[in-house]
């Protein structure tokens, strides 16, 4: 839900500007191809390259998407671990951009959530490149 009212917000206020129809017009196709690329990938999660698992065990942390399976990735120093959220932020092995992934408190059971929160908190080496 806070995704499409961010995307409402900004295609009112794109449609509010007093600029020149083009600029308008590149900017709505701009906010659909964005809406277009990310509902399937980021928030829905049926896309193949959608993360959808999430695992720590000898080899570090993983992460799973049905295009690839497990793959190997690095968190980040700035993954937040809230109560109400968990924000990952990492870069999977053999590239070079960081990539996000939020977790929501109702995506996983009350205790998985506490227990991920804990660990993101207090592994000795959460944030070690994968080997």
């Amino acid at each position: 839900m806070a995704y499409l009212a961010a995307q409402g917000l900004a295609l009112v206020s794109l449609l509010l500007l007093d600029v020149p129809f083009a600029l308008r017009a590149l900017g709505v196709l701009t906010c659909i191809a964005h809406g277009v690329w990310h509902l399937p990938r980021i928030i829905l999660l049926d896309h193949p390259l959608a993360w959808r698992g999430l695992r720590r065990d000898t080899g570090g942390w993983s992460l799973w998407r049905r295009a690839d399976g497990w793959q190997v990735v690095q968190l980040l120093p700035d993954s937040m671990a809230l109560p109400g959220l968990v924000v990952l932020r990492f870069r999977a092995k053999g590239q070079w951009w960081p990539r996000s992934l939020c977790l929501p408190a109702d995506t996983l059971s009350a205790d998985e959530h506490r227990r991920l929160r804990v660990r993101l908190k207090f592994s000795r080496r959460r944030w070690a490149a994968p080997g």
